[in-house]
């Protein structure tokens, strides 16, 4: 059993990415779906489907490469079960100068951190992507 679901998620999609492989397939859940959905949205990974049937639901995350590089040059869970990071919107960091993007449970939802700036409105610090 997986204590840390979105943690494992990102690991799969990051060793994926470093292997070269094209799709990961993952149990789905809500939080999973919309994390990735995010991560497509801003152009680090090619797309997300779910696929099965409930409760056997799976989804599939395409990895996006450039130059046969990997889009994604490296992902770190900050919040984690054992300690988690909650954050007020003037300190969700900025990743690698801006050119990456922080991942930030609100009670609005999940975005992006300079979305949560934007609206002003702090939370959980799920991750940084670069």
């Amino acid at each position: 059993m997986v204590n840390d679901p979105v943690g494992d998620m990102l690991a799969q999609i990051k060793n994926a990415s470093m292997a070269r492989k094209g799709v990961v397939v993952l149990p789905h859940s809500r939080m999973k779906q919309t994390v990735a959905e995010l991560l497509a949205k801003e152009g680090y990974v090619e797309g997300v489907e779910v696929t099965g049937e409930a409760p056997k639901r799976y989804l599939t995350i395409r990895i996006k490469y450039e130059n046969e590089m990997p889009v994604i040059g490296g992902m770190k869970r900050v919040s984690k079960p054992g300690l988690r990071w909650y954050v007020d919107h003037g300190k969700i960091p900025t990743v690698v100068g801006g050119l990456g993007i922080a991942i930030v449970s609100t009670s609005s939802g999940i975005m992006t951190g300079k979305e949560a700036k934007k609206r002003g409105i702090g939370g959980e610090l799920l991750c940084t992507v670069w």
